[in-house]
């Protein structure tokens, strides 16, 4: 818990000083007996009195001061409240190790059976999805929107390219975001306003998310760390999932999947065992250190699908997070309500004394 104008938090003071005021005034009156000419009628006054109830009236106002006094600071906490506005960009990999068929029947078609589903999910949610694909280079293939038929047909149509730009996507994700929140801001798609190991400031989160899904390591252009870094500034949350094994074994896409990128030799061929992950191998394995560094700078969270099952499983995951979004929630109205209640209660209390001794 934070609070806005600590500076006032010495009104609760007031509280404090009541109390020891009362208490003080207490023992002065046992250092001053009073007499009394009868001990009988004594007695009887004080039959079926619980000393400690007439305490309760100043012990009520006390707390009450204490609390309006927190509640004058503007006392606020990060809590996860519900937002009508979620919107989710998936941005999907379709460089030519899309086809490695470690994966079955091949990566690019385990994620369009995975994407299916998730966009199905969201049809009676309201949730708004756009989808953003690169390869060699990065374009928004629908804008934010809630026609599942739009949406579903793109991703059938996906089909293959060379190199493999997160960054850009990255970047392209947030501009598509831009369209449609007044609050977040276009990118520098140079990248050169955000130079690896920038440090930034996250700015509060929106509603909107990123959900990078990737099975390589960026080739060219912007890095995925100053992509980053511009995302952050802008409170757009990314959560990248390395998609595939550590293992690629031969490539094979359908001639759809191929589309027009004439990649014949994908039809078969095989990387030969033996475990090493340098040279053509690397590319085909998700780069997951620059990806964790994408989530952490962010604010998201880094995932890793090594099957179609996992992949499933991680989307249905980034799912639950819809919805809600991370904010700063002042909570001083419920400390005036608190003390205004005990106010009441003090009132009543008294109230009961006096009508009923």
């Amino acid at each position: 818990m934070s609070l806005a104008a600590p500076y006032l938090l010495v009104l609760s003071l007031a509280g404090l000083l009541l109390l020891g005021a009362y208490v003080w005034w207490l023992r002065r009156g046992r250092r001053s007996p009073a007499r009394f000419s009868s001990v009988d009628l004594l007695r009887t006054a004080a039959a079926g009195q619980k000393p400690w109830r007439r305490h309760v009236p100043v012990v009520l106002v006390c707390v009450a001061l204490v609390a309006m006094g927190v509640g004058a600071a503007r006392p606020t906490v990060s809590m996860t409240v519900p937002s009508n506005d979620a919107t989710v960009i998936l941005a999907i990999d379709v460089s030519g190790s899309m086809c490695s068929t470690d994966v079955s029947p091949n990566r690019l078609a385990a994620a369009q059976e995975a994407v299916r589903k998730f966009i199905t999910n969201q049809k009676s949610s309201g949730t708004k999805l756009g989808l953003v694909v690169f390869s060699g280079s990065a374009q928004l293939a629908v804008a934010p929107t809630t026609d599942t038929a739009e949406l579903l047909k793109a991703v059938d149509g996906l089909t293959t390219g060379r190199g493999t730009v997160i960054g850009a996507a990255i970047l392209t994700a947030v501009d598509a975001i831009a369209e449609i929140d007044p609050n977040v801001s276009p990118t520098d798609q140079t990248g050169t306003s955000t130079p690896d190991g920038t440090t930034v400031t996250p700015a509060p989160p929106v509603p909107e998310i990123v959900v990078l899904l990737t099975d390589g390591a960026n080739t060219r252009g912007v890095t995925p760390q100053e992509a980053a870094v511009q995302a952050a500034q802008r409170g757009v949350r990314v959560y990248p999932i390395g998609f595939g094994t550590t293992n690629p074994q031969s490539l094979a896409c359908s001639a759809s999947q191929l589309g027009g990128s004439g990649f014949g030799g994908f039809g078969g061929g095989s990387f030969g065992g033996g475990g090493g992950r340098g040279g053509f191998r690397q590319a085909l394995v998700a780069d997951d250190a620059a990806l964790k560094a994408v989530a952490t700078t962010t604010g998201g969270e880094f995932f890793s699908a090594a099957s179609a099952d996992q992949l499933n499983g991680v989307l249905d995951n980034v799912r639950s997070r819809l919805g809600t979004v991370h904010q700063d929630v002042d909570i001083s109205a419920a400390f005036a309500i608190l003390g205004s209640l005990l106010l009441l209660g003090a009132a009543l209390v008294s109230l009961r004394r006096h009508a009923f001794g």
